[in-house]
């Protein structure tokens, strides 16, 4: 049964293969309207983080969704300031994958198996948890999100 769905999605993917980067593309686009129309500073809009609630900590991700709205809005300083990793490493990093998986499907290529060399998804991993510790010490609150009380 298995296999004549992986046929039929194979000929879907083939006969049209930017169909599913085409259907991230939309949602990814749908979600930063969204974000840009519905501010995050806005009291209600959104929930506070369950981490910086729970502990007065900021999380890796703290003021990521407020970086996308500033960015919605070309603002890339504030963008900047709320949170530099989503915006100088996730942000780059989703877009140079969504590139090469929507040119591999262009180009009718298989995916790859791995998406990076174990040694870069490790650096990747002690970077955010360096990222997370750093932002929570006196000395660096320069990489806390602005305006966004512990």
């Amino acid at each position: 049964m298995f296999t004549a769905i992986d046929a039929a999605a194979t000929r879907w993917r083939q006969r049209f293969p930017l169909l599913e980067p085409a259907g991230v593309l939309a949602v990814a686009t749908a979600t930063v309207v969204f974000v840009g129309l519905n501010d995050p500073n806005a009291p209600g809009n959104y929930p506070t983080c369950p981490f910086l609630a729970m502990t007065g900590y900021y999380c890796p991700g703290c003021g990521s969704l407020r970086a996308i709205h500033a960015l919605a809005h070309l603002d890339l300083g504030t963008a900047l300031r709320l949170n530099l990793l989503t915006v100088l490493v996730m942000l780059p990093l989703a877009a140079f994958y969504y590139f090469r998986w929507a040119g591999e499907r262009l180009l009718g290529r298989p995916l790859r198996r791995n998406l990076a060399h174990p040694a870069w998804i490790w650096a990747f991993l002690v970077l955010i948890l360096g990222f997370w510790l750093t932002r929570n010490l006196p000395f660096a609150a320069i990489l806390a999100p602005y305006g966004i009380a512990p």
